[in-house]
């Protein structure tokens, strides 16, 4: 339609006319601008190809259908090679996770949450952006429960093991964080970070430098080889069956290894929208890394914090000087970010815990870079579905929005215990080598398995009750 054109190409001008009117104020704010522009990318990418880890666990575990956990698998191959060549020249942004159980288990809660709310974090971002009033809540449950669970003490203090809190407080860090009253802050400071991190590259005795470290060890021991194994399973149990019956017929001989050769590139090229949308977005993503660190070279800085403080905004800087600024693709911690600085600015004090504190900051959202990400992602996303007219606002009910809720604050939880989401606990982290990223992912799944399991309980439920009601 003329009229959705017209509001996207106005979307598309109101980000160019920030842009430029920023970037003219001063210059630090192409820093910021990058973000934007990135996240509009990435919204367009998600809106295009559908892409949401929810839909593609739920499409696989309920329906046998694995077009969308193909095209995830797809896009973080293809991210992996961007990535290898940008560690390999020097310029990664990347750093790893520790790794333990805990990913796992953080991911188990992360993907029974995404199952509730009916999406991921980065999808409800995105089919916000096409007018979804119950992924909005689910966003904003996310954002809340982690501000919330950021700082949380009291009672739950009673439940942190001696060995966490002595790990925490030996640390000794600077005022004003006091880990000796919050949950997550000896959780992390007394067990998460005591764990290794590293890589499939220095696992294998190489560095992430160099280029057989890169190539051979993050990108092909730790991404392609998982990977296409990951999808040989999703062929021999979800789309084997289906491909030879289509494409041998019944009562046919045997299939030959060609013939499963063809039918598992028949599965991974299936879907071709989504194929592109993932080439394009694993592309976005590692570019993004060569962009922002290039930035970096040229204004001098490790972070965007200290931009902030040379443009005179020095609120909600972190005692490290520092505020969130990964360089690459990410979601959930700017969301949590926007409530931290409203509960700040209304009387709260949220810059007492590592999470805000000592690590990430609460600075104003008009000038945080991730912020500038997230909002650009939701109108990426507004301006592909107005172009292809799937645009529209669709009011929540209360059963919906009450699942939205609960799954949202299960993944700020499952986010804030795994240091990330779909996206910076397992997108990111699996295409950079990082094996926590698969430990998290391992999680996802068994989560939203569970989800799944729950929810075709739920439903034969309600229709069983609806049923019995009917026939009285």
């Amino acid at each position: 339609m003329r009229r959705n054109r017209k509001w996207a190409y106005g979307i598309m001008g109101f980000f160019a006319l920030i842009s430029v009117g920023t970037y003219t104020y001063n210059e630090y704010y192409l820093y910021l601008s990058v973000y934007l522009w990135f996240g509009l990318i990435y919204g367009m990418c998600l809106q295009y190809g559908r892409f949401c880890f929810s839909s593609a666990f739920r499409d696989l575990f309920a329906v046998g259908v694995p077009r969308m956990a193909v095209g995830i698998m797809i896009a973080t191959v293809l991210f992996a090679l961007v990535g290898a060549f940008v560690t390999a020249t020097g310029l990664s942004t990347f750093h790893s996770a520790p790794t333990s159980l805990h990913a796992v288990i953080a991911g188990f809660i992360f993907g029974v949450g995404m199952v509730f709310a009916g999406g991921c974090a980065s999808g409800s971002l995105y089919k916000t952006g096409e007018g979804n009033g119950s992924a909005l809540l689910v966003v904003v449950s996310i954002s809340v429960s982690q501000a919330i669970f950021a700082d949380i003490g009291g009672w739950t203090n009673k439940l942190v093991p001696d060995s966490w809190r002595e790990s925490a407080l030996a640390k000794g860090l600077p005022e004003p964080i006091n880990v000796s009253d919050g949950w997550l802050d000896q959780y992390l400071a007394g067990y998460v970070w005591d764990q290794p991190t590293t890589t499939f590259a220095k696992m294998s005795g190489w560095s992430n430098e160099s280029v057989i470290g890169a190539f051979l060890g993050n990108l092909t021991i730790g991404v392609v080889i998982p990977a296409a194994l990951l999808l040989l399973v999703v062929y021999v149990i979800w789309s084997r069956k289906g491909y030879m019956r289509k494409n041998l017929g019944e009562g046919q001989a045997a299939p030959r290894f060609a013939d499963d050769l063809a039918g598992y590139w028949a599965m991974i090229t299936a879907n071709k929208r989504t194929a592109i949308a993932g080439l394009v977005l694993g592309i976005a993503a590692g570019m993004h890394m060569l962009v922002i660190q290039g930035l970096r070279v040229k204004f001098g800085v490790k972070n965007a914090g200290t931009l902030l403080e040379r443009m005179g905004f020095d609120f909600g800087i972190s005692v490290n000087g520092t505020v969130f600024d990964p360089g690459y693709w990410y979601v959930t911690t700017q969301e949590a970010q926007w409530v931290g600085w409203t509960m700040q600015k209304l009387g709260s004090e949220k810059m007492d815990n590592i999470y805000f504190g000592y690590v990430n900051g609460i600075p104003n959202p008009a000038v945080n870079p991730a912020d500038w990400m997230s909002l650009a992602l939701i109108g990426g996303a507004a301006v592909m579905a107005l172009l292809s007219n799937e645009f529209k606002f669709k009011k929540t009910t209360i059963e919906l929005a009450t699942w939205a809720m609960i799954g949202g604050a299960l993944m700020g939880i499952g986010s804030r215990l795994g240091l990330g989401c779909n996206v910076g606990g397992f997108f990111v982290r699996v295409s950079q080598g990082d094996p926590s990223g698969w430990l998290f992912g391992l999680g996802m799944i068994g989560g939203a398995f569970i989800g799944v399991k729950f929810f075709n309980w739920w439903t034969e439920r309600k229709m069983a009750r609806e049923f019995e009601i009917s026939e009285i």
